[in-house]
């Protein structure tokens, strides 16, 4: 095999890390861009192109993460990560641990942790690499390493997500909600929703944003039934698409520019959590990004409209 056949081969599993480290589509692909330039710079073949790159693409999302902790402390509202429609690496020995992962709930709760605790969680937890070759990635001992993964599975099992088993139940509830959404059916949508169910939105500062997380089935679904049929009114299409392994939509302007995506938790038959991502900046990978604020003025004019 040749360098680049054997990079190939690897390349969805060293996304997969990476994304998950850093919760950045765009982050998580220049970082396996940057070990493969290192890989195709070295002089020598190491004994595993597997641990090798694995521990460069882990020791570069540790340095990107770092930096990028700032940048998230000084985020306008909540901070979600960058949505990811399908999961380029698949095992199917590893498929529970992975789903689990890479949903918005998970790695929501990965940003509680540390950049070294999050690299081990993901590494041992996730991938289920051995310790030796976690503590090579990560540059601490193998002690080390057990008591990180021992902190790290404490934080995520307090926060735990739960998610519905079928997908063809999930797939069917959110088909149910996204019907219900542009009709406005406010009775439609509280059946489909939990009792403490809640609405968050990321907007970043850089688009129409909720002020704050709506709370309730009643007060979530009256939000919602006053706002998308209008979308929709404006040609504003809702495609199901699954985001980040649960089920969910990508909303697209009338000229198919992405304007959000929304991501849907579902357990018992309830959706739990919707999280919608709205920011621009986290949409440019799913295609051209529409321009929301023009979308929401285009809405309210279209209410105005209808009122007098």
């Amino acid at each position: 095999m040749s360098k680049v056949e054997e990079f190939e081969e690897l390349r969805p599993l060293l996304f997969s890390i990476a994304y998950r480290i850093l919760g950045s589509v765009g982050e998580a692909e220049d970082a396996v861009q940057e070990a493969w330039l290192r890989f195709d710079g070295s002089a020598t073949r190491p004994l595993s192109t597997k641990a090798f790159l694995s521990a460069t693409v882990t020791r570069i999302s540790i340095d990107v993460l770092r930096s990028a902790r700032v940048r998230r402390e000084e985020y306008v509202g909540p901070w979600f990560p960058e949505p990811l429609l399908s999961d380029p690496y698949q095992d199917p020995a590893r498929s529970v641990e992975l789903a689990d992962s890479v949903s918005m709930a998970a790695l929501v709760l990965l940003e509680r942790l540390s950049p070294l605790e999050r690299a081990v969680f993901v590494l041992r937890q996730v991938f289920g690499f051995e310790f030796d070759e976690v503590a090579a990635a990560v540059g601490r001992s193998e002690a080390a390493c057990r008591q990180l993964l021992v902190r790290a599975r404490r934080h995520m099992e307090a926060g735990r997500p739960r998610f519905e088993a079928a997908r063809e139940e999930r797939e069917e509830l959110a088909s149910r909600f996204l019907d219900a959404l542009r009709e406005g059916d406010v009775a439609g949508l509280q059946d489909l929703l939990a009792a403490d169910v809640s609405l968050v939105g990321d907007g970043g500062g850089k688009a129409p944003q909720l002020a704050r997380a709506v709370m309730g089935a009643e007060s979530v679904a009256r939000l919602l039934a006053s706002v998308f049929p209008w979308m929709a009114r404006i040609d504003v299409t809702f495609e199901p698409h699954e985001i980040n392994g649960q089920p969910g939509a990508i909303f697209r302007d009338r000229d198919g520019k992405v304007l959000n995506t929304m991501a849907l938790d579902v357990l018992d038959g309830q959706i739990q959590t919707i999280r919608s991502v709205i920011n621009p900046d986290k949409l440019g990978h799913i295609g051209p990004v529409a321009d929301a604020w023009a979308v929401d003025r285009e809405v309210k004019q279209s209410r105005r409209r209808q009122r007098h």
